[in-house]
Formats: C-alpha cells, structure tokens, sequence
C-alpha cells in the first residue's frame, strides 16, 4: 500500500481538488484507493457526497484499540473510499500529545488497512502541527500544490525543511506540483519555467479552471462528470506521472 500526503503549509492551492480528483483517476486505473480526510473543515468528505462524521472522533484516530476499518465508506465511484473528516480533528494535537510514539500512530492506524487498498491519499490540514508530524511518518510520498507565484515557493521550501527535519528516517520524498496555473499572467508563466528546471516537479500542470472551482458545487471528481475538460485531463495526466514515481518493493 502505497500512502501519498496532499500537504502544504498553505491554504488556498487546490490541495482538496487535487486529493480528490487524483483518487478519482487511480481508481479509474484499477487501484483500491482511499481518501483519508483528515482537515477537520471537511472539504473532501463533502466533495464525495459523505458527511463529515466519525463515530469516536479524534479518539478513534489515536487509540490503539480502535479500528479504522469499520469507519471506512463507499463512495459512488468503484474502487473509491472515503475516510471521513469529523471536526474533532481541531483537537487531533491534543489527542496525539502524551500518546507514546505519537508520531508514529497514524502509520500504525493505516497499517491494517494494507490489505484492502493499494493507495492511500491523506488530504491534511494546511499546518504544520504534531498531526503533521505523524503524517510525514505515515507517508511515502507528500505532494505539495504549488502555486506559480513567489511566496508560494517560499513556501515549499519550509515544506521541505519540516520533511526534513520531522519526517522520520528515512523521510517521505517531497514531490512538488503546479497548481492553478494561469497562462494568461507572465509572473505565472516564468515562475512555471524556473520551476521546472528542478527535476523534483511533476511535468504536469493543474490549469486555474472554472470546472475545480464548481466542483463544490457539483460535489464530484471533474472526471466523473466532465471528462473532456482540460483540467480532467491534467489530473489523469498528473496521476499517471505520480505513479511512476514509486520504485522499490512499494511499486505497483
């Protein structure tokens, strides 16, 4: 099972749309995915149709004796399942302070569930939090939404030093990507090409759209109901390019 973090410490980039449309196209391609909705504003569980609501709450993250599995939902979609977001998780910190190995719960909460899915997709808050810190140690891979504008990048980089710093031995690798990319505006199209020079960024672009931004009004992936969008056909094409970033034994 292969655990893939949406992260930044920025709000606003697309992080949601991407976890969302990026789950819809792998299990489009056959793989056993889940969404892990862990902002506890909700905003993916609301997308997939599945309210926000975990029986146990934040308590039912971090205790031991408690199973994910049976929490575990359908969505509409085959191969697509949801882990619902409860607004407890504003209190996920507390719950996690004190625990032993509080870092390391959420990986060992996902372990049991390596059965059942080949992917996991974790949507985290924009912070940078003990939560944070478990779900670098959870993680493989985080990928982080970029917007083609300076602070943005500054913004990776502190993405890239917390990783470092906190993200267990060895850490998960930071896979950069552009999100709501504007070619109409020239600071969006020279930001794109200095990016693109460092070899850790995803080809792919995610264009600024109309159709992400009515997806919480339409409350499905863009590919379930547009698939000829330009912005569908970047998520394929974005997940396609993800995937090849797996090697070793966790490779599908």
């Amino acid at each position: 099972m292969n655990v893939v973090a949406v992260w930044t410490v920025k709000g606003g980039v697309g992080k949601t749309t991407a976890a969302v449309n990026l789950a819809y196209s792998a299990s489009r391609d056959g793989l056993r995915t889940l969404v892990w909705d862990l902002d506890p504003q909700g905003a993916a569980s609301f997308f997939l149709r599945i309210p926000p609501r975990l029986d146990g709450g934040a308590a039912t993250v971090v205790k031991r004796s408690k199973d994910l599995g049976p929490h575990v939902r359908a969505t509409e979609f085959d191969n697509l399942f949801l882990l619902p977001a409860d607004f407890s998780y504003r209190r996920l910190d507390l719950e996690l302070d004190g625990r032993k190995k509080a870092t390391r719960r959420l990986a060992d909460k996902l372990a049991p569930l390596a059965d059942r899915f080949d992917l996991v997709l974790l949507d985290c808050p924009p912070s940078v939090s003990l939560v944070t810190e478990a779900i670098l140690h959870a993680a493989d891979i985080v990928l982080a939404p970029v917007i083609p504008t300076t602070l943005s990048l500054r913004t990776l980089d502190q993405v890239r030093d917390f990783v470092r710093e906190c993200g267990g031995s060895p850490p998960p690798r930071v896979v950069p990507y552009l999100s709501m990319l504007d070619r109409r505006k020239r600071l969006h199209l020279e930001t794109t090409e200095a990016c693109l020079r460092d070899p850790a960024f995803l080809r792919v672009a995610i264009p600024t759209a109309s159709v992400v931004e009515r997806m919480g009004v339409v409350r499905a992936p863009i590919g379930a109901t547009l698939p000829s969008q330009p912005a569908a056909r970047a998520f394929d094409a974005l997940w396609l390019e993800l995937k090849d970033r797996f090697a070793g034994p966790r490779r599908w």
